[in-house]
């Protein structure tokens, strides 16, 4: 046991190997200062050592050993930390519920990623397909399985109805479902069905709108607001500074896909302006080069943003003449 204190692995009064002896009731296993001998059948033997050799790994990796990761290991569902020297491990956020790696798989994802864990609130921003969503989520999973947090929020803002959510059928979850499908998509691939409806029961995942989010402190959770463009300046305002001292915010959003009436402006954009300078405060933009949806998406951004970017330029040109006709009238009537 080299490089830990015994105590740290055995538990005090040798708590933590009386879990273990009921694991392997069949061997004789006894401790003594750092060394445990054990005596047995063979397999069981190497399966024994298998998992205090897991065990001191988890210790050396996370510093403790906490009653779930003991559990883990005991029952062979602990996944180990993967090596960061290898390029593609060290890309991986999770595991999904099939036991598949999640990466992140383009440079501003793993921007993403990486502004996620320095920072506590990050704005992700860029166009559909781009995996802001997913990544989103996948670093919250993560959050919650590492226990940084102990809940997780997800929160969006209802306009596409036209309508006030109390006017829709069903209760608040049934009414803001289909607003945060994406959400729960990108839950269904990372959780497995009966430990994710057993986080809903008992709001270890809490799904809410984002008016539900006043008046209220996010603290010891990590936070993902969703489709963020579609907020005014007051209700981006106000969920910002919800947060609490041990909180973490990822903000999505996409200004091309902006569906708030003309009268109103998005909070999302005043946002990006106000808070670029702010320490803590990160924004990670993503583009079409971050597509991970099929070929044909790439293609379909790169033509709308190109027709876009005409449109703004002939929209400049037709201000520039109205302001330059609007001097001229001004000047003859001086005249």
């Amino acid at each position: 046991m080299d490089g830990i204190e015994p105590i740290d692995l055995l538990g005090e009064n040798d708590a933590r190997i009386k879990k273990i002896r009921e694991k392997f009731p069949e061997l004789d296993i006894i401790t003594r200062g750092n060394t445990i001998r054990v005596s047995g059948e063979k397999k069981q033997t190497q399966d024994f050592k298998s998992k205090i050799e897991a065990l001191i790994n988890v210790l050396k990796e996370q510093k403790i050993l906490t009653p779930h990761a003991i559990e883990d290991v005991l029952q062979g569902t602990h996944i180990p930390a993967p090596d960061l020297t290898d390029e593609r491990s060290s890309n991986i956020i999770l595991y999904n519920k099939d036991s598949q790696p999640i990466r992140a798989r383009t440079v501003n994802q793993k921007r993403l990623v990486k502004a996620s864990e320095n920072s506590d609130i990050v704005f992700a921003i860029g166009p559909a397909g781009t995996g802001k969503t997913y990544t989103a989520v996948a670093l919250a999973v993560r959050a919650l399985k590492n226990r940084l947090v102990k809940k997780i929020i997800l929160t969006r803002p209802a306009v596409e109805a036209g309508e006030s959510l109390g006017f829709l059928p069903g209760d608040l979850k049934e009414k803001i479902d289909p607003y945060l499908r994406p959400l729960y998509d990108a839950l269904d691939d990372m959780i497995p069905a009966d430990k994710l409806a057993l986080f809903m029961n008992n709001r270890t995942i809490e799904v809410a709108p984002l008016a539900y989010m006043r008046g209220r402190t996010l603290d010891n959770a990590f936070i993902i607001l969703d489709e963020a463009q579609n907020t005014t300046t007051p209700q981006l305002k106000m969920f910002l500074t919800r947060l609490g001292p041990s909180g973490k915010v990822i903000v999505t959003g996409d200004l091309t896909q902006i569906d708030l009436p003309y009268s109103q402006q998005s909070g999302l954009k005043r946002a990006l302006h106000l808070l670029d300078d702010v320490e803590g405060i990160d924004i990670v933009h993503l583009n079409e080069s971050d597509v991970v949806r099929h070929r044909l998406v790439r293609e379909i951004i790169k033509k709308y943003e190109t027709d876009d970017a005409v449109l703004r330029e002939q929209k400049e040109r037709e201000k520039a003449e109205k302001e330059e006709k609007r001097k001229s009238r001004e000047d003859k009537e001086t005249e």
